[in-house]
């Protein structure tokens, strides 16, 4: 008998014995126990799974339950804000954009209501991708592909497709039905009334896109005009072509083969994160509620199962859940909810298909209570990185200011020895003002007693202290010459600090005033 045979056999006997095949640790166990096959050569091909497969017509069923419902919440509430959110208003005032939400790339800005994000505090994008990592790796270690099954995008646009395909081809019955006949005038009609719609959200999408880069209301006019830049309608155009394609056409195999996150979700993972589980300790061995009450007659063990194949036939990527963990499976819970219809019309305790863990199976199998630990090391740490940087970032955005400078030392020469012996330094300052109101502001130097200012182009003085006009919104870069009249050590490299503060009206004495905030930056005084 050749070793292959005699794996099998070794196999079949102990069967009984093994651990239910739902489990992964117990697949995991099993392929460990088992020994490579020996002697194949290029007549005995191993049997590998295709990396890819042809895509194959799915046809989810209407089903109603608590996961569709907050399904239809998600859907409606974030295709809400994504159409909607360029046409709110937002006033900062005088010289500033009245949309809440604006990517604004002529200006450099970016606008979320309040908030506004200069190019130099790319910083809080940073922190924001950290909070969007962290929050994904927590949703995956509290309920699996969280993400997947409700908030990822190709999800609420699929789900959404798929509710104007049941709407306009019926039902998977009735749809399952008309694909199987002819071509005709109503299908004709159907199908091209789906389409137009498909269209028409995958226009409107990329429509609304573009909406966050302008002024949403005057966009509108100049796309209906077409008088709006090329670079929209090509966007457009693009968006619309890949919301069409990915959500009507392509739908599970974008989540199957293209999208990394089931296979990092899956290394991320644990044993104690909720899944959608078919609960096989209950559900096997299935049968039918005739052949089940006939099993229950004999005193023979029969499942809660009756093979209905509801789950399957919601499933929006076509997944078995009864087959244990599959990659094609988002984790939606629609399945669940058809289970429990069912389990509710034949008198059967509901949750036969629930957010659970395979530990859990294994514990009631042996009559051990569930355990369920949500909140563990993995939790508690995604939790604080995620306080710690929401912390941090709030900190900095309520206590920046709309002053800013920096200071760059001229490298060629780095001094100047002038003919009555003092030494000079020259400098660039880069002076930002991000209000959007012009300010005037008071230069002053610390760090180099008795030294005089200058500032090229600049005849205004506060005291000794020269006066730079800066614009609403804008930045300004100006020659600074220190000199140092008293003697410099030779070799010398002395730091010294450049400070703005803006000036408010000064008084009848000649001083100033200023709003109480100094922005300062560094630097060195050098000398021979």
């Amino acid at each position: 008998m050749c070793p292959g045979c005699d794996i099998a056999m070794a196999m079949l006997e102990n069967a009984p014995n093994q651990p239910a095949p739902h489990s992964l640790t117990a697949l995991a166990e099993e392929a460990a126990r088992t020994p490579l096959i020996a002697g194949g050569g290029p007549d005995e091909p191993e049997d590998e799974p295709p990396l890819y497969t042809a895509r194959r017509n799915v046809y989810p069923q209407r089903v109603s339950g608590t996961y569709r419902r907050v399904k239809w919440i998600v859907l409606c509430v974030t295709l809400g804000i994504y159409y909607l959110l360029p046409f709110v208003r937002w006033d900062r005032g005088p010289n500033a954009p009245g949309q809440a939400v604006l990517i604004d790339f002529p200006n450099r800005r970016f606008y979320f209501f309040f908030i506004e994000i200069w190019p130099q505090e790319f910083y809080y994008l940073t922190g924001l991708l950290i909070l969007a990592a962290m929050a994904l790796f927590l949703m995956n270690a509290v309920a699996g592909r969280l993400w997947c099954g409700y908030l990822c995008p190709q999800t609420v646009w699929t789900d959404l497709f798929q509710a104007i395909e049941r709407w306009t081809e019926g039902d998977r019955r009735e749809h399952l039905q008309r694909d199987r006949q002819p071509w005709t005038i109503d299908r004709i009609a159907r199908a091209g009334t789906k389409h137009f719609l498909w269209l028409m959200i995958a226009w409107w999408t990329g429509g609304a896109w573009v909406l966050y880069f302008a002024d949403a209301p005057t966009l509108v006019k100049d796309l209906a005009t077409f008088q709006a830049p090329l670079v929209a309608y090509v966007f457009i155009g693009l968006l619309t072509f890949t919301t069409y394609a990915l959500a009507g056409w392509m739908r599970e195999q974008v989540c199957v083969y293209m999208c990394p996150w089931p296979r990092i979700q899956a290394a991320l993972t644990d044993e104690y994160a909720l899944n959608v589980t078919y609960r096989y300790d209950r559900g096997e061995p299935r049968a039918s509620v005739k052949r089940a009450a006939a099993l229950h007659e004999q005193g023979l063990p029969a499942g809660d199962c009756i093979d209905c194949l509801q789950c399957v036939h919601v499933c929006p990527t076509g997944v078995d859940i009864r087959g244990g963990p599959n990659l094609g499976c988002i984790q939606c819970g629609l399945c669940i909810d058809a289970c429990d219809t069912v389990m509710q019309k034949i008198g059967r305790p509901a949750r036969l298909i629930a957010y659970d863990t395979d530990i859990n199976v294994k514990r009631r199998q042996q009559g051990e209570k569930p355990i369920y630990r949500i909140v563990r090391a993995r939790t508690v740490l995604y939790a604080v990185i995620i306080a710690v940087v929401g912390i941090v970032m709030a900190y900095t955005l309520a206590t920046r200011h709309s002053d800013a400078v920096s200071v760059l030392h001229d490298r060629n020469p780095l001094y100047v020895r002038l003919s009555d012996g003092s030494l000079r330094n020259a400098y660039t300052l880069r002076i930002i003002n991000k209000s959007l109101e012009p300010k005037t502001y008071v230069l002053s130097m610390t760090g180099l007693p008795d030294a005089d200012i200058d500032v090229i182009g600049s005849s205004s003085f506060a005291g000794s202290n020269p006066l730079i006009q800066i614009g609403p919104d804008q930045t300004r870069e100006v020659r600074v010459l220190v000199t140092a009249r008293d003697p410099i050590a030779p070799g010398a490299s002395i730091p010294i600090v450049f400070s703005i503060v803006p000036k408010t009206d000064g008084d009848k004495t000649g001083g100033h005033k200023t709003d109480g905030y100094t922005a300062s930056a560094g630097d060195h005084f050098f000398g021979p």
